[in-house]
């Protein structure tokens, strides 16, 4: 294997992935194309997220525990961001489903989006192509949603966004 320089943001989206197709037979091309990622990419992400020890040998099971906690605990330290100008995009954070039936904000948060709807303060997506991959699959897109709530969120919308993320992950085995 190449030289471990670390986790890439897009990883967190491919262990997301493969927790929500886990229980089917899934294949590294068809993974690429959901993501618009390249399957050169995702087989490198694969790798990575093995060596972190967020999946098992075989590269299909996610270590559900090991992630769960890297993603409350390590992901809004390791992939920060900040709101940023207001421009048009996809809802995301608090401003998107689930949390946006809990949470009442003045201000939405969006991914900088040229098809999107909502207008909002910009919030970097953990890859570029987040938007379109969110629009394809809804059940990714609450788990991004929700991650993004522990990137920028205040203290109320973090401790709903991890209660939500432990249960999906932990308890309802998606």
């Amino acid at each position: 294997m190449r030289h471990h320089n670390g986790m890439r943001p897009q990883d967190i989206v491919i262990l997301f992935k493969i927790m929500l197709l886990e229980e089917g037979s899934w294949l590294s091309k068809d993974l690429a194309r959901s993501l618009f990622l390249s399957p050169t990419e995702v087989s490198f992400g694969i790798k990575r997220c093995q060596y972190a020890r967020l999946l098992d040998s075989t590269g299909r099971r996610v270590a559900r525990r090991t992630f769960t906690e890297f993603v409350l605990y390590g992901l809004p330290v390791v992939f920060p961001t900040q709101p940023g100008a207001q421009v048009r995009g996809l809802p995301t954070a608090h401003s998107a489903p689930p949390l946006l039936a809990q949470i009442v904000a003045e201000q939405a948060y969006v991914w900088p989006d040229a098809e999107g709807e909502v207008w909002g303060a910009a919030i970097a997506p953990l890859y570029p192509k987040v938007p379109q991959v969110a629009r394809e699959d809804a059940q990714l897109y609450e788990l991004l949603a929700l991650t993004d709530a522990l990137r920028v969120g205040r203290p109320r919308e973090r401790r709903l966004a991890m209660d939500m993320l432990s249960e999906i992950t932990l308890l309802n085995h998606v």
